[in-house]
């Protein structure tokens, strides 16, 4: 007889309940975190896989369903909508067995304490199965249900894009890579690829980033050769621009502003010549954590302060800087494939907002750079009113700044900054602009 696990240790019922609350508004990573002791370890992947999974296709299993559903769910059973789609999800993207997915995500609905949706659960998922091919075909007619994107954006990306706009929304459906940042200050990078080699882990180097690894198959970053002894990080290889372009010189006093969660921050005391000092703020005291863990695991030295980048105040911002990195807060429309949540979380109201924020961070903290200094602005967004015509405003309104262009061969070519897109290299999308104080 099979043995069933209990209440709080089914994963298909556990990632239901999360996935209802992330429909209320709650990013997965924080709802994830919290969620470890719901399940038996050995499980936490097959959560992360489910939650992750459903919400990258949601937009598309949720029309799926409704025409699957007789009768709309009532909104107390949205713990049930969430189990039907991460159910689509396993039948059309995962390989599990079919008959597997159906038994394991109908007895899932028992656990979440509704037995009589049981016959529900298996009708409608048996319904797929036989009509997969009609149905889909049916539910692909619509734009935002064939790429699985909010109408919003794919609007938003055919404006800005008109060449590529399909192709960005197809890259931010697959998985991410996972990408290695190797520390140049303690092994080369022949060296750590040999050490890969060494422990059977494909990779590949991507060209003009001699920091970066991309593996073949992802793995706990503990089990990297050298993660313990501080000669490699995980980071995308698009953030590991953010170092280069700073164009770091001797005795440099460095500002990281939004610093968290320190990847960057670590990035550029590995790259510092000597002499460079670096201060890392957040407004965030609890992902100042992060930070401080990242900085130490590898050995190095930062002065980390909380602190609010709209209106700078403490010792960190009555000094001056050669140097500050402005990665401020945005949509994070670049990183979709990573954070497939932000399709269901963001919305076009979203932006006007969060551009005047990055506005008056920018305005804010112009004033502690150094005459003759730079200011690095960067967003993982892909969105002109938070990247190029955000510098474009600043730079018409403020006397004292000019753009100091990026000649490389990554990305693309904006009026002002530079634009890497998902497709690109591996990478994810990020924006580049330096602005130099005259």
């Amino acid at each position: 007889m099979k043995r069933r696990r209990g209440r709080s240790g089914d994963p298909r019922a556990t990632a239901a309940r999360l996935l209802q609350q992330l429909t209320a508004g709650r990013s997965l990573s924080e709802l994830l975190a919290g969620a470890t002791e719901s399940v038996p370890a050995r499980d936490l992947g097959l959560l992360k896989e489910f939650c992750f999974g459903t919400a990258r296709w949601w937009l598309r299993l949720a029309p799926l369903a409704e025409l699957l559903l007789k009768h709309p769910l009532k909104p107390r059973d949205g713990d049930l909508h969430a189990l039907i789609l991460l159910g689509l999800y396993q039948l059309e993207y995962m390989r599990v067995a079919p008959h597997a997915a159906v038994a394991e995500t109908v007895e899932a609905a028992r656990v979440l304490d509704k037995p009589w949706a049981t016959g529900l659960v298996n009708g409608v998922l048996r319904r797929f199965l036989r009509e997969r091919g009609a149905l889909l075909t049916r539910v692909d007619r619509d734009l935002p249900a064939r790429y699985a994107h909010p109408q919003w954006l794919i609007e938003a990306l055919q404006k800005e894009w008109p060449d590529r706009w399909n192709v960005l929304l197809e890259a931010a459906n697959h998985r991410p890579p996972m990408t290695l940042r190797i520390n140049l200050a303690r092994i080369s990078q022949p060296d750590y690829f040999e050490r890969l080699r060494q422990a059977a882990v494909p990779a590949q180097s991507i060209p003009g980033i001699p920091s970066a690894a991309v593996l073949e198959q992802p793995m706990d970053a503990i089990d990297l050769p050298g993660f313990a002894q501080g000669l490699v990080s995980v980071q995308d290889a698009g953030a590991q621009l953010a170092a280069t372009l700073l164009d770091l010189q001797r005795g440099d006093q460095v500002l990281d502003v939004c610093a968290a969660p320190g990847g960057k921050s670590a990035h550029i005391l590995e790259s510092a010549p000597e002499g460079v000092t670096l201060t890392a703020v957040d407004i965030d005291a609890g992902r100042l954590a992060r930070v401080r863990e990242n900085i130490g695991r590898l050995g190095l030295t930062a002065e980390i302060q909380v602190g609010d980048a709209t209106r700078p105040e403490g010792a960190w911002a009555e000094r001056s800087y050669q140097r500050i990195l402005l990665d401020v807060p945005c949509s994070a429309t670049g990183v979709i494939r990573r954070h497939p949540d932000i399709k269901l979380l963001r919305k076009a109201d979203d932006i006007p907002p969060l551009a005047a924020r990055q506005s008056r961070i920018l305005n804010a903290v112009w004033p502690l750079l150094k005459s003759g200094g730079m200011l690095l602005y960067a967003t993982c967004s892909l969105l002109p009113e938070e990247n190029s015509a955000q510098v474009k405003r600043f730079l018409a309104a403020t006397e004292d700044a000019r753009e100091k262009t990026i000649n490389s061969t990554w990305g693309h070519a904006c009026e002002f900054g530079r634009q890497i897109l998902p497709s690109d290299d591996t990478m994810d999308g990020f924006y580049y602009a330096c602005l130099q104080k005259a």
